[in-house]
């Protein structure tokens, strides 16, 4: 996959891209979220995107994070719109036991979490990101084989052009090495409901 196509939303600090992988060192304190339970408005993570009005695809993304250590500290992939339109897929570290496996969706300002807890054990995820029109699939894998859904969601800006790929960051005071390979674009893998007929 040709890595020049994507462009920084958000430039960290200390990145580094090479012919097949990206590595982005994250600064403290930098996040993605709007307002729900928290309050709170944060929007300043680091985000490195490639745009197309594409309507049905699939994009895969391996992510390693052997160096994350501190609540939240988190990788994965984004959809970043604008600040109040995006979702994200990642692995949010908690503490030596346990994990956040998770997908956010943010829609006019008011974002959501969703999670299963997985072993603190796991420093490495696949992703892929699925789009049909203006809705959403995000799902993982632990070989980039086997993926499992984790969201299915609609996005009210989510028509026409869009901008998605990948971002790191360390909501509260902490750093790691965030290392992203495998990407490729293709065929939609999230394949057309064949139940119930649309109304």
């Amino acid at each position: 996959m040709d890595l020049k196509k994507f462009t920084w939303t958000r430039e960290p600090e200390h990145y580094e891209i090479n012919q097949d992988t990206i590595e982005i060192v994250t600064k403290p304190h930098t996040d993605l979220w709007q307002r729900t339970y928290y309050h709170f408005q944060n929007d300043n993570a680091p985000v490195l995107q490639m745009e197309t009005e594409e309507q049905y695809f699939s994009f895969v993304v391996k992510t390693e994070f052997h160096d994350s250590h501190h609540r939240f500290d988190q990788c994965g992939i984004v959809m970043y719109l604008d600040s109040e339109n995006w979702l994200k897929g990642s692995i949010e570290y908690e503490n030596d036991e346990f994990q956040h496996l998770g997908s956010v969706v943010t829609n006019n300002g008011y974002s959501d979490w969703a999670t299963t807890e997985i072993d603190a054990s796991v420093k490495s995820m696949w992703y892929r990101f699925s789009r049909r029109e203006d809705d959403y699939c995000i799902e993982c894998s632990v070989d980039g084989t086997a993926f499992s859904q984790m969201r299915i969601c609609h996005m009210h800006q989510g028509k026409g052009k869009i901008r998605f790929g990948i971002y790191a960051c360390s909501p509260e005071d902490s750093s790691f090495k965030a290392v992203f390979s495998n990407l490729q674009i293709t065929e939609c893998q999230w394949k057309a409901h064949d139940g119930q007929q649309p109304d």
